[in-house]
């Protein structure tokens, strides 16, 4: 790892924040690597019958059939926070120009939905599709 060596109006307090967003873009990509997709475990369901399907799942929020094909629909909605916005700015000083401060500032809140729809054919489930921006 790089080391921060101190400079003139550099507290311990920036150097560790300095430290810790030069590891942002591991933390990012270890986000993105943590297990089976949405479609890899929703794909688990195929072939399996009604009853297995309702008891993993629990009850669906609405169902509809036509033409002898039933489809079973699941929602989910869930408030995921995420940092509203990064404070700070440029300076220019006796050692050059540069930025100060740094870091986010406050929380924003909002709502996320997953829909999951399952096809079925004869009691077992033949397919499925998802939609909505909370779908991970």
């Amino acid at each position: 790892m790089n080391t921060v060596l101190p400079q003139p109006g550099r507290t311990p307090q920036m150097l560790g924040m300095i430290r810790a967003l030069s590891l942002l873009p591991f933390l990012a990509l270890a986000a993105c690597a943590t297990g089976p997709t949405l479609d890899q475990r929703l794909s688990t369901f195929v072939g399996r019958s009604e009853l297995e399907l309702v008891s993993a799942l629990g009850v669906p929020t609405r169902h509809y059939e036509t033409g002898g094909q039933k489809f079973l629909q699941y929602d989910e909605q869930r408030t995921v926070a995420f940092p509203a916005g990064f404070g700070g700015g440029p300076f220019y000083g006796p050692y050059g120009r540069g930025f100060y401060g740094g870091g986010f500032v406050g929380t924003t809140y909002a709502p996320v939905q997953c829909d999951v729809t399952f096809a079925l054919n004869d009691g077992r489930v033949s397919g499925f599709s998802f939609r909505g921006q909370g779908c991970a």
